[in-house]
């Protein structure tokens, strides 16, 4: 779980998209005031428009005519083709349509002859006034506007590199006349990171400029306003140069093309095609692609793409589509076409899912990635956010939202090369809070969040592309809370602060018709983290915060009146306890932290209340169904076991059994986030707490009401205490021999291993503790195992574990041997940020902290010949398979892999002197497996009372002849380790830095 700091004050900026006015965001950190000077201190807003007038660039599309077929907001679509459009200036047609009452439309453009522009699909959202489209982009700006006059002429450049804004306006007055009308006039592209406008002074020579988006976001110097002269001169970062040189002169036309793109290959699937190239290139750098398709009922389709790969889906059964691609660079420039490619579908799919692996879950080491943070497959779906440039991540050139699945598709080679078949990868739901790049802040269930998505590589890609290397994929799943905007299709509030002159800045215009995702940006406010559907300036209809827009007495951090409702709480009636807690946790191991919310920004679900229940199950159905291996659940803690073990539970196998059948259930693996962060068995005396209560079905019926039942279920398990709890030996092997666990009493979650994580500054404290919980978890073999997390380190640090490459690698060894299921953070395997704050929110860059981004260490290209084996690599990832501890992994996975006891075993240490020393077994009649294994981490160790036979070390493949039923072990050193298995199979792999 993460949670992001409160009350977030300031909106940053983002970058710029190259040569248009595309870019997002807000003036790099500055809170912007509004002009002086024909305003009265109140921020100018720019006027409503029942009209809008659509630019289309034709540059790249070479069509003889332009049609804009469309629908204003609520109202019907035009008659195919549409309204056909006129020339405006070069390189640009528009149409000024009507809208009525409606404040947007929806767009598409077409050639008339059945080749259209749509978006890819989704259409283009517009709102009112001038918008320009141009290759997929939308500003609010008119492209064609110039000023002139017969007065003195004075030209002013704007610099937008630090900006990025989707528009761009100049109000201004010459000295002694007046001001234009707010938000004045639109400015014109000059070249890359600079707009312009030319205007006429008059007889004046002198003048007064602010700068703003159209949409109530100002740059006014500060309040003083910017002083110019006539002539040229330039504005960037507050700075102005008089008489300055034309900042865009020295650039001369870029008229070459890029490069065609080489290499176009198509596969198909079903009705599917996905369609790579090579990257072309470029004298200033490729921007995009057009694919054109042709074939089919659909006639031709071009597409604007900014990958190198694109999914058709929905095509016609046992039909031959051919496909060329082009490039285009900044300045329009459009690249021959590439060689002709023909795929032909095959058909019609029956579903588009994939199915889990299935298998033991224990035979699957894990590797925990954050996905946003791992490798960036497609940078046009970064995004940084409302804090980029607070974080100061903006600086680092580190949007929060850079990795995604198709860089973890790519990457999947060396996830297998270091030896693992089993991801953990956080939650995938669309999300929404001001840093949100972790996925715990879940808005819309239903829906996968687009900026993890790319064409060619959707979740759905992800699956069926892990399991095509034998991986499963686990993914973090959230029960327990929402995003502070509610839950999409469940309830969102509506009645979220009081939109006044001071908050404007914070809380967006209101825009019918608009959809947040994250990733779409609002046409008008220019932002993709959009939060206009969540203010008001009136008290709304059917308003249920108590006190709404009433001034709490405080203010904010800059200054601003705070009024009731300006933040959510589970107290003021803002959230409905039909679906949301309503109260905030007081005792944290009191029944209050399973009913309470835990912050401001994590809305807590009413778990027990049905319709919230119907909610969450449905949507983790969709999952399911698409084919995932596995759930791990964030803050399980914070349920009652009762609805765990009455609704969710069951739920979720009762889906897959559906879905899938009984096998594929019994191998789906959920394990549980019970975050007891102490180092005793019980979390400060409470069962209820503790982690290996949560893997036990209930003892006793209580009330049918879930609510009533959680409580009653909570009293009753605390009165019973630690001593009246049920006990296991399911993890421990009877002297030397395997018996069947009993699992009739298990309640479907599995847990992860908090106890020797919390004590994992040493690997001996680590294995001592956990053992020492085994006895009171239905089965320990199943706990998930690690040092550290994306939440903490040992001991709940707030650091990346630091003890050391030795002490990292005795960790290792002892997670790969004993029982339970190893589990690596990415980048521990180099010991990736060490002792770096694991997260300080956007309070400092991501860069610094250890949830920065991995992608520098996987550049590169990697090929895994086998799970812990690599055929091939080169450039960075090669260096960084090289290292000590990714080696050393390699090998415990390979011998992990070759041992049945080291994966499925139940252990003992009965008869065995040493510390850190046991023994595994695995015993399966069926298949005829029989698997002994002696283990001595670190130290030195004798074995008494085993069987006699012929011992083999996986590590060093020396051999001992046992007849006396006993064997010593001298100690192999820190990291090291011995595994002697009974008729094993010998050495297994090469010696490296620490298995010699």
């Amino acid at each position: 779980m993460r949670r992001t700091p409160r009350r977030i004050r300031s909106r940053r900026a983002r970058r710029p998209f190259a040569a248009f006015l595309t870019a997002l965001g807000l003036l790099g950190g500055l809170l912007l005031a509004s002009p002086r000077a024909d305003t009265g201190g109140t921020e100018p807003v720019a006027e409503t428009s029942n009209s809008a007038t659509v630019f289309y660039s034709t540059k790249t599309k070479n069509w003889p005519t332009t049609y804009l077929h469309y629908a204003p907001t609520g109202g019907s679509w035009t008659t195919v083709p549409g309204v056909r459009m006129e020339a405006a200036c070069t390189d640009w047609v528009k149409q000024t349509v009507d809208l009525g009452s409606a404040a947007g439309l929806q767009a598409t453009f077409n050639n008339g002859s059945g080749v259209w522009d749509n978006n890819g699909g989704a259409n283009y959202a517009l709102g009112t006034g001038s918008i320009a489209v141009k290759d997929g982009t939308v500003a609010h700006t008119d492209p064609c506007t110039t000023t002139g006059g017969s007065g003195n002429a004075a030209t002013v450049y704007y610099y937008t590199g630090t900006v990025g804004w989707a528009a761009y306006n100049l109000h201004y007055a010459p000295t002694g006349g007046a001001w234009t009308t707010a938000p004045g006039v639109g400015m014109e592209p000059a070249c890359t990171d600079w707009v312009k406008k030319t205007v006429d002074l008059g007889t004046a020579t002198t003048w007064q400029a602010t700068f703003n988006n159209g949409n109530g976001v100002w740059d006014n110097n500060n309040g003083a306003n910017y002083l110019l002269k006539s002539g040229i001169s330039t504005v960037r970062n507050k700075t102005v140069t008089a008489s300055a040189t034309d900042p865009c002169a020295a650039a001369p036309p870029d008229t070459e093309a890029p490069t065609a793109p080489a290499g176009v290959r198509a596969s198909v699937t079903d009705t599917s095609v996905v369609l790579s190239w090579n990257a072309s290139s470029d004298n200033t750098g490729v921007t995009g692609y057009q694919v054109t398709r042709t074939g089919g009922t659909q006639a031709t389709v071009v597409a604007d793409t900014t990958s190198t790969v694109r999914t058709d889906t929905g095509l016609d059964a046992h039909t031959a589509y051919t496909y060329v691609v082009r490039a285009r660079d900044a300045a329009g420039n459009v690249s021959a076409a590439s060689a002709a490619v023909t795929a032909t579908t095959g058909d019609a799919p029956v579903t588009k899912a994939g199915q889990p692996l299935g298998g033991d879950p224990r035979k699957d080491p894990i590797y925990f990635v954050l996905t946003a943070r791992f490798y960036d497959g497609d940078s046009s779906n970064d995004r940084g956010g409302s804090q980029h440039v607070k974080s100061g991540n903006a600086a680092n050139n580190d949007p929060m939202f850079r990795g995604d699945f198709k860089g973890l598709v790519e990457k999947l080679d060396y996830v297998k090369g270091l030896g693992f078949s089993a991801i953990w990868i956080t939650p995938v739901v669309l999300n929404r809070s001001d840093y949100d790049y972790h996925g715990y802040h879940g808005y819309d269930f239903y829906k996968v969040d687009p900026r993890l998505e790319s064409a060619g590589a959707s979740y759905q890609d992800l699956i069926n592309a892990a399991h095509a290397k034998g991986m499963k994929i686990y993914q973090d799943v959230v029960y327990n809370h929402s995003s502070r905007w509610g839950a999409k299709g469940l309830f969102t509030p509506t009645v979220y602060g009081l939109r006044d002159s001071q908050w404007s800045w914070y809380y967006d215009q209101k825009q019918d018709g608009f959809a947040y995702d994250g990733l779409t940006v609002e046409p008008v406010s220019g932002k993709s983290y959009y939060n206009g559907d969540l203010w008001s300036t009136a008290e709304p209809s059917g308003n249920t915060c108590v006190n709404w827009g009433k001034p709490t007495g405080g203010k904010s951090a800059e200054g601003y009146t705070v009024y009731n409702c300006q933040w959510p709480s589970p107290t003021s009636g803002m959230f409905p306890k039909t679906y949301y807690h309503q109260c905030w946790i007081g005792n944290w191991e009191g029944e209050d932290s399973r009913s309470c919310w835990l912050h401001e920004d994590l809305a807590d679900f009413n778990t027990e209340s049905t319709p919230v229940q119907n909610y969450l199950i449905g949507a983790y159905n969709k999952y399911i169904d698409m084919g995932v291996d596995g759930f791990r659940i964030d803050t399980a803690v914070h349920i009652p076991r009762s609805t765990w073990n009455r609704r969710f539970l069951p739920a979720i196998y009762n889906e897959v059994t559906a879905k899938f059948g009984a096998a594929k259930a019994q191998d789906f693996f959920v394990f549980g986030e019970v975050a007891a962060f102490v180092n005793d068995k019980w979390n400060r005396g409470s069962v209820n707490h503790s982690a290996q209560f949560y893997t036990w079905k209930e003892r006793k019926e209580y009330s049918a009401d879930d609510a009533a039942a959680a409580i009653e279920q909570y009293d009753y398990e605390e009165q019973l205490g630690t001593g009246n709890q049920p006990t296991s030996n399911n993890a421990f092997l009877n002297g030397n021999t395997y018996h069947t666990p009993d699992h009739s009493r298990f309640s479907g979650m599995n847990i992860i291993d908090m106890r020797m994580h919390m004590n994992f500054g040493d690997a001996s404290n680590a294995y001592n503790n956990g053992r020492d919980s085994d006895d009171s978890t239905n089965d320990a073999t199943y706990n998930v195992v690690y040092v550290d997390s994306h939440d903490y380190g040992p001991n709940k640090s707030t650091t990346r574990y630091a003890g050391g490459t030795d002490a990292w690698a005795e960790n290792m060894s002892l997670m790969w041997t004993f029982r339970g299921i190893p589990t690596l953070y990415y980048g521990s395997e180099t010991e990736f940020q060490a002792g770096k704050q694991i997260d300080c929110g956007p309070t400092c860059p991501l860069a610094t902290t250890g949830r920065a981004y991995y992608g520098a260490h996987l550049e590169g290209s990697v090929t895994a010949s086998g799970f812990g084996t690599v055929a091939s690599a080169s450039g960075a990832v090669a260096t960084t398979l090289a290292q000590p501890l990714a080696k050393h992994v390699q090998r415990l996975n390979q011998i992990r892999r070759a041992v049945p006891a080291l994966q499925l075993g139940q252990y003992s240490t009965e008869g065995i002197s040493g510390d850190m020393a046991f023994k595994r077994r695995y015993t399966d009649t069926a298949s005829g497996v029989d698997s002994f294994a002696l283990v001595a981490v670190t130290n030195a160790a004798t074995y008494k009372g085993i069987p006699n036979g012929t011992y083999t070390d996986a590590v060093t493949g020396d051999v001992r002849v046992v007849g006396d039923g006993t064997l010593s072990v001298a100690a192999p050193g820190k990291g090291n380790l011995r595994v002697y298995v009974l008729n094993g199979p010998g050495r297994i792999g090469s010696a490296g830095p620490y298995l010699k």
